[in-house]
């Protein structure tokens, strides 16, 4: 699964993910991707959407530099640790919130310099495209990639969910989820929101 660690879709599919491995033969791995660097230079942008991308930059920063320095296993404990903070305890994005997920994951305080340098950016930037490009570079996160039955992987966006599904009903929704990505030929299916993120 790729993520931005402050999208409240991404960690609401992160959370059901989670609780698949718990009733499927699942092990998820993360992926870290920036909804700041996907919309750079786009026009049109509704205006609280602009500003919401302004402090994203740090999160996925913090993320990726901690991916490069210690390997992809440190983000499932990192991005829960960050996601905490701030879909939870609506910490601010900022110096003091990477600072906390970083001691409670053990990691050195110093991944918290990454956050306002771009020394990282061209590794988000290759983690960002092997992501979204088998899913489509006009989408974003959640973007979940699996093996298909034939060996073939399977790439999509998506779920978008709200409250996070539990128990059995998390891993009925990974069966549908399967089976509709997995047919040939299929591309979206899509109804209006009628709730906002439960991030809990």
């Amino acid at each position: 699964m790729w993520f931005d660690p402050k999208c409240p879709w991404a960690w609401i599919a992160s959370r059901w993910l989670l609780e698949v491995e718990k009733v499927r033969d699942v092990r998820v791995r993360f992926h870290v991707m920036s909804l700041a660097m996907l919309n750079d230079g786009r026009e049109g942008l509704e205006e609280w959407y602009a500003e919401w991308l302004r402090d994203t930059w740090g999160p996925v920063r913090v993320a990726i530099a901690a991916e490069q320095k210690y390997g992809g296993e440190v983000l499932r404990d990192l991005y829960t640790a960050l996601g905490t903070r701030i879909h939870h305890d609506k910490t601010p994005v900022g110096r003091p919130l990477y600072l906390d997920a970083l001691a409670e994951v053990g990691l050195p305080a110093d991944l918290a310099d990454a956050a306002d340098v771009t020394d990282y950016d061209e590794a988000l930037r290759e983690s960002q495209h092997a992501g979204l490009g088998p899913v489509g570079e006009d989408l974003g996160t959640p973007a979940i990639h699996v093996p298909g039955p034939n060996g073939e992987r399977i790439a999509f966006f998506g779920p978008v969910v709200s409250p996070i599904p539990r128990g059995e009903e998390a891993g009925r929704l990974w069966d549908g989820v399967l089976l509709v990505a997995g047919t040939d030929g299929f591309f979206e299916l899509k109804r209006a929101r009628t709730r906002r993120p439960i991030t809990r």
